[in-house]
């Protein structure tokens, strides 16, 4: 049930000294969350073991998309310090972990939450929270950090507090940011849980409190499986649909004028970033653990996986349409970024289909206002600076991500010929997806 935050008063205006809070991991979740509550009033200290990360974050040089430089500054006249030492985890109420949750070779890996588990457990003291934020299968809180934190016969709830609380960070959304998504909280205990929304109550609007850590981690993973199956079926009803000459784009606009039952979806190259591509994997892990398979995640992930070949076919099948040999046709490629409006190149399908249609002989070339160099087949390219030329001699324009700078009207009056495979432009010299 969300709740509205209300805090335990943290800074100047308690009347007591602020609370001192270590971040574990300075990426896109991190160092957001260590910015915000080093200008709510904490005493913060973001840990990181990268030493040039550690360095450009000092000099006030964000890397991540959505927290500008001028937000970091001003964190850091509220006193944020950044470091690569470990002494910070003695004196910290709070440390909450974000570090990277990968995939290595299909399976779940842990390492980093280990690393940190390991570190803190031998330094933390009494009385401090610990907050797992990375994302992970049921049971990684109490199974895998836990058990780490418990040396010398310390126990989460008495000793220390122990929680979960999942990040919703959404790259490129100027409507829903850290302080205003609401945050599902699930401690170990009742005085864990208590601990837990205390501490996010400073920072975040609405807190929604949970039963349990698995509670809390099965959240995450169920709002991501869901987009990763509903983008599934929309991507494999996109290629039936083609099969029967149907436009989908119209067939998707018609059936969103219901009021009530569905839930719009569309289709694209393929899937990208930091979650689609990765959480519903650690769900499957887990069932997998249990036993039996998780059939319809698998198959969404076969699904979606495939479509960035499934978009090579329509270059090929376009191209020798137009009888222009494949080895040798100029391809430009519009958007790498794996979704609009963010320079994020994470799992972006772009890569898959540049490499490809490179090694058939194409010639690649492509244009992102985000992202100013992109790497095909170990070939670092430079995003092309004349667009309108690129697109009016290419032998076919590939449009990947619409960002908010594109004009697909007049991209597609320019083109020879137009693989649209966001839905954004129609024309006789147009194929959409």
């Amino acid at each position: 049930m969300a709740m509205e935050a209300e805090g335990f008063g943290v800074g100047v205006e308690s009347g007591r000294d602020p609370t001192r809070l270590v971040v574990v991991g300075l990426g896109y979740v991190g160092l957001p969350l260590a910015t915000a509550a080093a200008v709510a009033g904490f005493d913060v200290h973001g840990f990181d073991r990268n030493p040039e990360r550690v360095r450009n974050l000092t000099a006030g040089e964000s890397h991540v998309e959505g927290l500008p430089a001028s937000e970091l500054r001003q964190a850091l006249l509220k006193g944020l310090q950044l470091t690569t030492a470990t002494d910070c985890l003695a004196s910290a109420d709070v440390i909450v972990i974000c570090v990277p949750t990968p995939l290595l070779d299909g399976e779940p890996d842990l390492s980093a939450i280990i690393d940190a588990g390991t570190l803190i457990g031998q330094r933390m003291k009494r009385g401090a929270l610990v907050v797992l934020e990375s994302t992970s299968y049921p049971g990684t809180t109490t199974e895998v950090l836990q058990p780490l934190l418990s040396v010398s016969g310390k126990q989460a709830g008495k000793d220390y507090r122990l929680a979960f609380s999942p990040e919703r960070i959404d790259p490129g959304n100027a409507r829903f940011g850290l302080q205003n998504t609401p945050k599902v909280v699930g401690g170990v205990t009742e005085a864990c849980l208590l601990a837990a929304t205390d501490f996010y109550s400073q920072v975040v609007t609405t807190l929604v409190p949970v039963s349990s850590p698995e509670v809390a981690e099965m959240t995450k993973l169920l709002e991501n499986t869901y987009r990763h199956v509903n983008i599934a079926l929309i991507n494999e009803i996109a290629i039936i649909s083609r099969d029967l000459g149907i436009d989908l784009w119209e067939v998707i606009d018609a059936a969103s004028t219901k009021p009530f039952g569905f839930q719009r979806f569309e289709p694209g190259p393929g899937v990208g970033g930091h979650c689609i591509p990765v959480d519903p994997n650690y769900l499957a892990y887990r069932v997998r653990q249990l036993g039996y398979p998780f059939r319809l995640v698998e198959l969404a992930q076969e699904i979606n996986s495939g479509m960035p070949r499934f978009v090579v076919d329509q270059v090929v099948r376009i191209l020798d349409e137009r009888e222009v040999r494949v080895r040798g046709a100029t391809v430009l490629l519009l958007g790498v970024a794996y979704k609009a409006n963010v320079a994020d190149q994470r799992g972006t399908p772009a890569r898959e289909i540049a490499d490809v249609l490179t090694e058939m002989g194409v010639l690649i070339s492509y244009h992102d206002p985000y992202v100013e160099e992109f790497e095909v087949s170990g070939q670092v390219l430079k995003s092309v600076l004349d667009l309108d030329n690129e697109v009016s001699e290419a032998d076919l324009v590939v449009l990947l991500q619409v960002h908010a700078g594109y004009d697909p009207a007049h991209i597609a009056n320019l083109a020879t010929f137009v693989l649209d495979t966001r839905g954004a432009v129609t024309g006789t010299n147009v194929s959409r997806l």
